[in-house]
């Protein structure tokens, strides 16, 4: 946390800036390591605070070794937060106060305003620009993340059954991946079975999966902080030949993006991998989502792989790869895995198989 918290620093210095009041509950826990649910983080040129209360002493103290705990507005004996920042403010003679314009609400706006009487100045964007290169701590947190999913799809293989329900195999999967250490899942987990695969987000429903169905499962889970996100498709039963088509292009997307990612790739150019295959072969207007968009603290995170998405890429970036193809009234597919940007050009986080698996 000491590195992090000395390039934001390092980049205030740049910048002008005396201090930031950083209120995301992501940045938070990137600057600080702090997992509570009440806090605050003030970044000075030269010093770091976490601010919390009475109920997270413990926790702030054995988890933020590298910033100053200060308790505060638990009793009448303590200054509230906004009186113990305007007091440090006023001791390096602090004028104004950086803060995350993206996350503060009006209501918050207006009682820094009140309390501090100095000039706000939005700052949002900087710590997300820190949190796009990954360290090797969060690579191999994301890694076991991505461990825990790989896992999980050898499980859900042999769990589905016709009858069951899309919710009942989700539920399944979440259950499965705290079993194996995962403290929640990323996000809702996707199950679309049968017609309801051509929906990209077709959130697991009460539809019984039927034999024959293709089958598209989205999902991941938190590990330590750090998200997954992986997808597969597989049948239960012959899905018949047009779905087999689109499978296999999909899937040679997915192998030309994961060949193509390399440091100095942008990601306009890397989703052009996949959309111009996929409109070679027929089905450019079915794939209408960008190719990526990166993963850690959050499941959606910068740099993005989309037409529209021109910075390169890094060593330390992760990004996903899901190209899919959604035909209305026939089905869909996807494949989706988590890729990190290294010297050599990447490496796969999700190796599950991604042959068409039918059961």
């Amino acid at each position: 946390m000491e590195r992090r918290i000395k390039k934001l620093q390092d980049l205030l210095k740049e910048e002008g800036i005396k201090a930031f009041y950083v209120s995301n509950p992501y940045n938070i826990r990137y600057l600080s390591g702090f997992t509570g649910t009440s806090a605050k983080v003030l970044v000075t040129q030269e010093k770091a605070y976490l601010i919390t209360d009475f109920r997270y002493r413990e926790q702030a103290e054995s988890q933020c070794p590298d910033l100053e705990v200060v308790i505060a507005g638990g009793s009448a004996s303590q200054d509230s937060p906004l009186a113990f920042i305007k007091r440090t403010l006023n001791a390096i003679s602090c004028d104004h106060l950086a803060f995350e314009d993206e996350d503060v609400s009006v209501a918050s706006y207006m009682a820094l305003d009140e309390a501090l009487e100095i000039d706000l100045v939005p700052f949002s964007g900087a710590i997300e620009v820190l949190r796009q290169f990954k360290d090797e701590e969060e690579i191999a947190l994301t890694e076991k993340a991505c461990e825990i999913a790989v896992q999980t799809y050898d499980f859900m293989l042999n769990e589905v059954k016709v009858g069951m329900t899309e919710i009942e195999l989700a539920n399944a999967i979440d259950f499965h991946m705290r079993s194996l250490g995962a403290s929640g899942v990323s996000f809702d987990t996707i199950v679309a079975s049968g017609l309801r695969s051509a929906m990209p987000h077709g959130v697991a429903s009460q539809k019984k999966i039927e034999q024959g169905d293709l089958i598209t499962v989205d999902y991941g889970c938190y590990y330590q902080g750090y998200c997954s996100d992986m997808t597969r498709t597989f049948a239960l039963g012959d899905p018949g030949a047009k779905l087999k088509e689109i499978y296999a292009i999909v899937q040679e997307a997915n192998r030309r993006v994961s060949q193509a990612a390399r440091p100095g790739i942008s990601g306009q150019a890397l989703d052009a991998v996949a959309r111009d295959y996929i409109s070679q072969a027929g089905y450019g207007d079915a794939f209408g989502h960008s190719l990526g968009h990166s993963i850690g603290l959050e499941i959606h995170e910068a740099p993005n792989a989309s037409p529209s998405y021109d910075e390169a890429f890094q060593v330390g970036q992760l990004i996903t790869n899901e190209p899919g193809i959604y035909l209305e009234g026939i089905g869909g597919v996807r494949i989706e895995d988590d890729l990190v940007i290294t010297e050599e050009g990447n490496r796969i986080l999700t190796p599950a198989s991604r042959e068409l698996i039918i059961l």
